[in-house]
């Protein structure tokens, strides 16, 4: 582990200077993480566009910080259902017709700890369709854009990826059989991760300019669990948030704001808390396994997901 690569205190957004003419698009930006995310580019003069699936709490969100950041704070919205193949185009059209560049993109939404097995409009388990097949549209076809700015893709996963198979479940991957919630999300997550290094490989490969990050944003009071886990898992949650082992929502930005705008950052490497059990902490270089960057299984899974979600990346 790096811890003192941004000295004793990791990285904070006090590293950052202005951001002025920049653009940061972001999944899931009306709560948590990204909505903390989206604050800390405001503050810094940056241009956010928000693609969340409720307008009516996107509205709350872009009033929220018009009112910090003043009526001239450029925070805009655009509709995204991420579970939905055709909401994602969509929207990727709207943010093509839009938004002229765009400095970075941060896969920040997720589901997690869905209690019962479910399906999205496209016949995917839930956790896999919303958290990687929909940003894997999404990244596609904003890559282009992303480029003309020598942009990145900042992909948000989650220690669950050390859980559960540690592996994708190619025979099964909507788990008809044997659904439970914490290897389903385990295996969304993975999925995420070995999509974002499978990324880097070919965007290498091709000698494209773009660059892939990625990220955890630890142990944070998110409204991840609460928005899509079970009520045990939610009572459980609420009562670790009160410890000292989960952070503040804010800080579990820091580590997607800095992968969007530091430079000198590795590619094979997950950034993170890397204080203890990497749950919080000063932000820095953690902890990568091995299984997440397994060669075979990226490219197989890289070839089902083109297959299955009928987009074909240019690369």
């Amino acid at each position: 582990m790096e811890q003192t690569q941004f000295g004793p205190e990791g990285w904070t957004p006090g590293r950052l200077g202005t951001l002025s003419g920049k653009t940061y698009v972001i999944t899931g930006a009306n709560a948590g993480a990204g909505f903390q995310a989206a604050r800390i580019l405001l503050g810094k003069g940056a241009r956010v566009v928000m693609l969340n699936r409720s307008a009516e709490k996107s509205a709350a969100a872009v009033q929220e910080l018009k009112q910090e950041f003043g009526t001239d704070a450029e925070i805009g919205f655009v509709r995204m259902d991420l579970a939905e193949q055709a909401s994602v185009r969509a929207a990727a059209r709207e943010v093509l017709r839009t938004v002229p560049r765009i400095d970075a993109l941060i896969c920040n939404a997720a589901i997690a700890q869905v209690p019962t097995r479910k399906l999205t409009p496209d016949g995917f388990e839930s956790q896999l369709g919303t958290n990687h097949y929909g940003h894997f549209t999404l990244c596609g076809m904003l890559f282009d854009r992303i480029e003309e700015t020598r942009g990145r893709i900042v992909v948000v996963a989650s220690l669950g990826y050390k859980m559960g198979l540690r592996t994708i479940r190619f025979d099964d991957m909507n788990w008809e059989k044997g659904y439970s919630a914490n290897p389903a999300y385990s295996q969304s997550k993975l999925a995420q991760m070995m999509f974002a290094y499978e990324l880097q490989d070919r965007v290498s490969a091709a000698g494209r300019a773009v660059e892939i990050r990625v990220c955890h944003p630890g142990s944070s009071r998110t409204s991840l669990i609460t928005t899509s886990g079970g009520w045990g898992t939610r009572i459980m949650f609420k009562l670790m948030s009160l410890s000292p082992m989960v952070q503040s929502a804010e800080k579990g930005a820091y580590p997607e704001v800095m992968c969007a705008t530091q430079d000198g950052l590795a590619e094979r490497a997950l950034y993170g808390p890397t204080g203890r059990m990497e749950w919080v902490g000063p932000v820095g270089r953690g902890t990568l396994e091995p299984h997440a960057h397994d060669k075979p299984v990226m490219v197989r899974l890289w070839e089902r997901s083109e297959r299955d979600t009928g987009f074909t990346w240019s690369l």
